[in-house]
């Protein structure tokens, strides 16, 4: 039998009101505090960050390929649909779709009220990009083949405020080239992704639209995004891309493209880590605290320890035992807080934000199990070594002073 253990259990058990529930009350409720802050943090970041590399990712893809070109207009250089990446990319393993896009500078106008916007043609196809998640009203255009193009349009919630327009609408859409032109469209649905930068000008159309305006043939488009499963691989197959593209085609990666919204992500992890490592440090500080008082409370025991032959190791395994076991009960009750935090907020959205300043409604939650678990090993390993140093006191009690000590 491990003595030190079942000493170390025989004097867990405490009788409520005492001093000694108290201690132990404190400490589990300091590692419960600390660990359900830690997951409930990891638990919102990874929502958040998942929330907007996917709105971003939504409309731009994770890649996409442009002919090189000097200029900064929104007026795209051609390339063709008889190319390489979208012939090939099926044998990529990690890639989901490429879908052709086109982007048209015009104005949209309904009533007394002008925006300036960017019609992105897209095939009917685009809405399994996972762009679906963002509309909010109405449906994504679906595209008559019959047709020449299709005169169906997705707005953004914000220019639909602005322009007074709902689903089912008819407006008219201005181009200004030479000569000027202009399409009568049909508002099928409405889009609200909190992203300013897209919500502020871009309108979803026909691609056909876009080919006929510019005189393009059918298998000229603007470009073509290329969306993954998932950004483990981003690097990787970026270099592939870049290889199988050719000498007059560009691969451009989304974190590149909009450098902003990654930066801000990575500035938030370097807030979230300092955050962290302060929850650690008060956790272990308590736990430090509540071992020397249990120390010092038994300083009678632990002389008798000694009289009858314990040596130092012995008694100190006594003390890490006990705090190992506030710590698993602190640490069950830290994981029912988080995750049972995250249950709710993830299924029934009690939190809410306010989209302008957040970029969604509501405080997202993502359950990343293998980050969830490293945050309690994390937690278990960092507490319990630092429960080791107060034990050293255990060294310097005299038996014979702490046998008589009152």
């Amino acid at each position: 039998m491990n003595l030190s253990l079942f000493i170390s259990k025989r004097i867990n058990q405490v009788e409520g009101g005492t001093f000694s529930s108290v201690i132990h009350r404190v400490a589990v409720v300091s590692i419960a505090m600390g660990l359900g802050l830690i997951l409930i943090s990891f638990l919102i970041l990874t929502g958040f960050r998942e929330n907007i590399i996917r709105k971003v990712v939504s409309f731009s893809g994770h890649y996409q390929v442009i002919r090189y070109s000097l200029s900064n207009s929104y007026e795209e250089d051609p390339i063709s649909t008889n190319n390489p990446i979208l012939e090939q990319w099926e044998t990529f393993a990690d890639i989901q779709g490429v879908y052709p896009y086109s982007n048209k500078p015009g104005l949209l106008k309904d009533n007394d009220e002008v925006a300036g916007i960017i019609l992105k043609g897209v095939e009917e196809s685009y809405q399994e990009s996972g762009f679906l998640e963002n509309v909010v009203a109405g449906s994504f255009p679906q595209f008559d083949a019959t047709k020449r193009y299709d005169q169906q349009v997705m707005v953004s919630q914000k220019l639909a405020n602005l322009l007074d327009l709902q689903v089912g609408d008819t407006t008219r859409m201005y181009f200004i080239q030479d000569p000027p032109r202009f399409r009568k469209v049909y508002v099928s649905g409405i889009y609200e992704s909190g992203l300013e930068e897209f919500d502020e000008k871009v309108v979803l159309g026909d691609i056909r639209m876009i080919q006929r305006l510019n005189q393009w043939a059918d298998t000229l488009v603007g470009g073509l995004e290329v969306h993954l499963k998932s950004m483990d691989h981003i690097d990787e197959v970026h270099e592939e891309l870049f290889d199988l593209a050719g000498f007059d085609l560009f691969v451009t990666k989304v974190t590149d493209r909009h450098a902003d919204f990654f930066d801000w992500l990575k500035l938030l992890d370097n807030n979230v880590v300092i955050f962290l490592t302060i929850i650690l440090f008060v956790a272990c500080f308590n736990m430090v605290s509540v071992v020397l008082i249990l120390i010092m409370e038994r300083t009678q025991m632990i002389g008798m320890l000694k009289a009858l032959g314990a040596t130092d190791i012995q008694v100190r395994k006594i003390f890490m035992y006990n705090g190992l076991l506030l710590i698993a009960k602190g640490m069950f009750l830290g994981n029912l807080v988080g995750l049972g935090f995250g249950f709710l907020q993830g299924n029934f959205h009690l939190i809410p934000l306010e989209m302008e300043s957040y970029y969604m409604n509501h405080v997202p939650i993502s359950w990343d199990w293998p980050m969830l678990l490293a945050a309690n090993l994390l937690t278990l390993l960092v507490v319990a070594l630092v429960l080791w140093i107060p034990t050293i006191v255990v060294t310097r009690v005299n038996p014979i002073r702490a046998i008589r000590f009152d």
